[in-house]
Parts: structure tokens; sequence; C-alpha cells
């Protein structure tokens, strides 16, 4: 509750400082539309906004839920197979070196305008965070647990899931956290190089027709919906931690 309190505080300082600067330089509205002209513009083209919005919410939600669960079949493997885990994991890192933004024209070209080239996109996007982290995670658990378990002559299954997994919740957690935020880029991003529909396709629609208003109204929009999945990510990263104390704490 006090951090939702935060972010409207933030959200609401951000709109006064715009709205000075408007007002202070008196910039045309074409230019740089103000907080007020913006919110008109929100409520006037509710409608198309929303419908735009549905689709990118969509493919953001998409991406990011079978990005995820990629990166921890992805981890748990890595995890299992240290023959796997020299092998691929000089890939995975060398794949980041290569702009994902600029896979998406290729993407386009092989899945089409529709929605499946922006969830691929988004995909590509989160992948590597999720399976790192967790991987991460995974490799640094308590050597003191990983001794208890071999004195009980725990199966390797046994001490994967009663024992890694749990105690990289936590860092998995932070993959999901930062996956919250670059979904929504991969989507735009997607929706920015082919698409005919999409809040990055609007947003091109409403720059292409000066209509710099109804961009900015759906960029907010974009930013509200990324930060209201940044904050129930959040939460979720949060249960996942306390559930891993717990039981940490029955453990122990």
């Amino acid at each position: 509750m006090i951090r939702a309190l935060w972010i409207a505080v933030s959200a609401l300082f951000a709109l006064g400082l715009w709205q000075l600067v408007v007002s202070l330089t008196g910039v045309p509205h074409f230019i740089l539309p103000s907080p007020f002209k913006v919110a008109e513009t929100l409520v006037n083209s509710r409608e198309l906004i929303a419908g735009h919005a549905v689709i990118t919410i969509a493919e953001v939600l998409a991406g990011l839920v079978i990005g995820s669960l990629l990166g921890v079949a992805s981890a748990l493997y890595l995890m299992i197979s240290p023959t796997a885990r020299r092998l691929l994991m000089p890939i995975m890192v060398f794949s980041q070196a290569v702009p994902v933004f600029a896979l998406a024209p290729v993407l386009t070209l092989w899945l089409g305008y529709g929605i499946w080239s922006k969830i691929v996109m988004t995909i590509l996007l989160i992948y590597f965070p999720v399976a790192s982290t967790f991987l991460d995670g995974l490799m640094r658990t308590d050597p003191g647990y990983l001794d208890i378990a071999r004195t009980m002559r725990a199966k390797p299954r046994q001490v994967l899931m009663r024992i890694r997994v749990p105690a990289a919740l936590p860092s998995f957690g932070s993959g999901l956290k930062l996956a919250a935020v670059y979904a929504p880029i991969g989507a735009v991003i997607g929706e920015w190089v082919g698409a005919s529909n999409g809040l990055g396709y609007l947003m091109l629609l409403a720059n292409g027709r000066a209509k710099i208003d109804l961009m900015f109204a759906s960029l907010f929009v974009l930013a509200a919906f990324t930060v209201a999945l940044h904050y129930l990510v959040s939460l979720f990263a949060m249960w996942l931690t306390n559930r891993a104390n717990g039981r940490r704490s029955s453990a122990g």
C-alpha cells in the first residue's frame, strides 16, 4: 500500500513538472502537449486506445508467460547437465551481443504482421534475464543444505526440486521483475516494425498524422500498464522470497 502511494506521488510530481515546462516555455501543443491536453485526448479517444491496448497487453502477457516458462525450463536443464551448461551457456551469452531489436524485421518477415511476431520478439527479450538469474540462484545454493542432503543420501532430483529450486526462488523473482519491464518494450518494438494494431502501431500512426496528443496518450497507457505489471510481478516475487525463507526456517 505504501509503495503504491509513493508511485502515485512520483507520477503526480512528474505530471506537475511536465505542466510547468509547457507553461514556462510556451511550446506548441503539436510538439509537446500539456498533461491536460493528453488527458482530454485520452478520454475522447478511449475506445480507440483501449482497442489497441488490448492487443498490446495480450502480446506482452503471452510473451511474458511463455518466455518465463522457457527460461525456467532452460535453467533447470542447464543445472542438471554440466555438458549442456558448458556447450550452451557461451551461445546464450553470445546471443546477447546481437541487438535483439534488429531481429524484429526478420521476425515480421517470417511470422507476418500478426500477433505472433510480437510475442516471439517479447520472448527473445525476456528469455535470457529469466534463465540466467534462475540458473544463478540454482548454482548458489547454500552448501550446508547440500551437505545435509548428501548425508541423508537424497537423490539428485530430490536435491534439485526440494533444495535448489526453493533456494533459487528469490533469484527467479528478480528475473521476473526485469522481464516485466522488458516485455512491453519487445511488443512495442515489434509493432513499430510491422503491425496493423497495438499501441506501438497507434503511436506511429498518430505521429505520422501530427496527432502528438494521441501519441502521448497511447504512451501514457503503455507506461501505466508497465508500472502496474511490474508492481504485480514484484508482489509475486516478494511472495516467492517469503516462501523460500519459510522453507529455510522449516528446514532449520
